[in-house]
């Protein structure tokens, strides 16, 4: 038997899902491009600043001759990005991610031209000159810009011109690492706010396009291939430890860089000239541990392999640890899963040779992603991020038990991520939960009045204020139908004010006369509650007749705002009301406890 409530449906149809689906693969692969030129003009200033050669090729600063001189050259870079966003577009400060999300949920999306040509560029000098950052900030604030402007140039929604940001976003991001999945993930953890098709599918596909064209620049393969063994049965006591500390390092990363960004904003001085003050610092790091300078690929790969000692893997998660801090604290520009990443490796190398289990060259990778996780407030994210940078499968459990743990640890103990911490001291909030709205799971019939009186439309304004808005007046508003058809609503304001209009002349004009000038606002019995709720919001209306369908009109019923709360009562009671339906007896506990006799 077929069911009647035919217009209720799993998730939404949205018959413009085609052509979002064409511009978000479009997109994808301009993101992809603008990734490969973001990770060349990073090569570029690396040779640039420590070689003093022009070449594109790969080249870690740590391997500079440059001596002491070194401490010059985040300066330098750091004093060029402070007037390019001074003077260029201060959009460009940060590790890119806020940004993203700022312009999402309080700039419809928009972006600007500026942002896409100067966040890569920023980007690329100031890792070129030794930033301890990585590529995938940029690259999200780049390819959300290029997401951003492409939906500009045509006729879109601003939830359309969102998915196609947040498609660019994770596009670039896939195109880096080499992890749509995970990207994926973060737009759906960090960016989109929903979880619906007509974003999600989008965004999906942009990031497999993305993967597909990332093998022509980058070619294929994991970044950091690695293989360990099954865990044992100790491992879970490890994971454990390892996720608290994880989160403990993430929670003292995130307080450090905004009190650090806090004494930053005292100095006397334009914050134009902070980067250049970080610089100093970080070019006081990169003389004493040359491997935190740049991106650090390879030190991540490195630690992850356990080919760097316990003291010097100490000592370069300390420096980098400041480095790191200082630098993002003074608005520079650069991202935080690299050096995030590199610090979680460091942390797991040091704990390798202490944690119970015989699995040591399993925690760099699972420290790595529980505090990518915990400082993000993203663990899936970080447990198939982490996967797909090795394709190491014997560590899924662990990494996503030390994930979990670290992502509580981080919940309890931080208020905001350091994600969206930033955005709260510009003084937007941002409620990261995510739940299914009551309003969208009822439809107006199960919620609507269905016994309604009606007003004839032959009757005159003078006639209904009289009858129905009098002494023994019993509702707020009336509809008005001929003949079973709606024609509008009438309140007793509104039928006053055409009683006093132009001298009273309107008070004998008949209702049919007064709505046939106006469009009626009418809700259908299909809809849910929550669009009926927007279009009360957007009329200033209290109420609204129901019809049975746009042609006929045929009245069935009125609903109003009082109605619309009922599914969120339900919902309350859900969250709030404590309830028992099983009571354990006292003769019952009586005989389950009572000593058994012995023969």
């Amino acid at each position: 038997m077929m069911s009647t409530d035919s217009h209720k449906r799993d998730f939404s149809a949205n018959a413009r899902l085609p052509g979002i689906f064409v511009l978000a693969a479009c997109i994808g692969a301009v993101s992809t491009f603008a990734a490969f030129v973001l990770l060349n003009l990073i090569h570029f200033f690396t040779n640039l600043f420590f070689f003093g050669s022009l070449s594109f090729a790969d080249r870690s600063p740590a391997h500079n001759t440059l001596g002491a001189w070194v401490i010059l050259v985040p300066v330098a870079g750091g004093l060029i990005v402070g007037l390019m966003a001074r003077y260029g577009s201060e959009k460009i400060r940060g590790h890119g991610i806020p940004e993203a999300i700022e312009a999402i949920l309080f700039g419809k999306s928009k972006m600007s031209p500026k942002v896409a040509i100067l966040k890569p560029l920023s980007s690329g000098i100031v890792i070129g000159s030794g930033g301890p950052f990585g590529a995938e900030g940029p690259i999200i604030m780049t390819g959300g810009a290029l997401g951003s402007l492409i939906a500009q140039c045509v006729k879109v929604t601003s939830a359309e011109r969102k998915t196609l940001l947040v498609a660019g976003a994770a596009a670039g991001m896939t195109a880096v690492f080499g992890t749509p999945v995970a990207a994926v993930l973060l737009a759906v953890e960090l960016l989109l706010f929903e979880w619906r098709p007509r974003s999600f599918l989008p965004v999906a596909l942009a990031c497999a396009v993305a993967g597909f064209a990332r093998a022509a620049f980058f070619g294929t393969g994991p970044l950091f291939p690695l293989e360990t063994g099954a865990p044992d049965g100790w491992s879970l006591v490890s994971c454990v430890i390892a996720g608290l500390l994880s989160g403990a390092l993430a929670s003292g990363l995130s307080a450090a860089l905004y009190k650090t960004e806090d004494l930053f904003g005292k100095l006397p001085i334009h914050w134009m000239w902070w980067p250049a003050l970080g610089g100093v610092i970080v070019g006081i790091g990169g003389l004493i541990e040359p491997r935190a300078l740049g991106v650090g690929y390879d030190v991540i790969g490195d630690l992850l392999h356990q080919n760097i000692a316990v003291q010097i893997a100490l000592a370069l998660l300390a420096v980098k640890a400041v480095m790191w801090v200082v630098a993002l604290g003074s608005g520079t520009s650069g991202g935080v899963l690299a050096p995030l990443l590199m610090l979680g490796a460091g942390l797991g190398t040091v704990l390798a040779h202490l944690l119970p289990g015989n699995q040591p060259a399993l925690w760099p990778l699972v420290c790595m992603a529980a505090t990518l996780g915990a400082t993000l407030g993203a663990p899936l994210t970080a447990i198939v991020f982490a996967f797909g940078l090795t394709h190491d499968s014997n560590a899924l459990l662990p990494l996503l038990t030390a994930t979990l743990v670290a992502h509580g640890f981080s919940t309890v103990v931080m208020r905001r991520s350091i994600m969206t911490e930033k955005i709260a001291r510009r003084g937007y909030h941002i409620y990261r939960e995510y739940g299914v709205d009551p309003l969208e799971r009822h439809y107006v019939d199960e919620v609507m009045t269905t016994s309604v009186e009606s007003i004839d439309a032959g009757v005159t304004v003078a006639d209904a204020l009289t009858t129905y808005f009098g002494g023994t007046q019993t509702r707020r508003a009336y509809p008005v139908s001929r003949e079973g058809a709606v024609l509008g609503m009438v309140d007793r304001m509104m039928l006053q004010q055409l009683c006093h209009d132009d001298s009273g002349s309107k008070a004998h004009l008949s209702l049919a006369d007064v709505l046939k000038q106006r469009s009626p606002a009418f809700a259908l019995p299909d809809e849910t509650c929550r669009l009926v709720a927007t279009r009360l919001a957007v009329h200033g209306l209290e109420r609204l007749p129901v019809v049975a369908d746009r042609e006929t009109m045929r009245l069935v019923g009125i609903v109003s705002r009082s109605d619309l709360i009922k599914p969120s009562l339900s919902h309350f009671e859900e969250e709030h009301k404590k309830e028992r339906f099983r009571r354990i007896t006292p003769a019952l506990r009586k005989r389950r406890f009572a000593p058994r006799k012995t023969a």
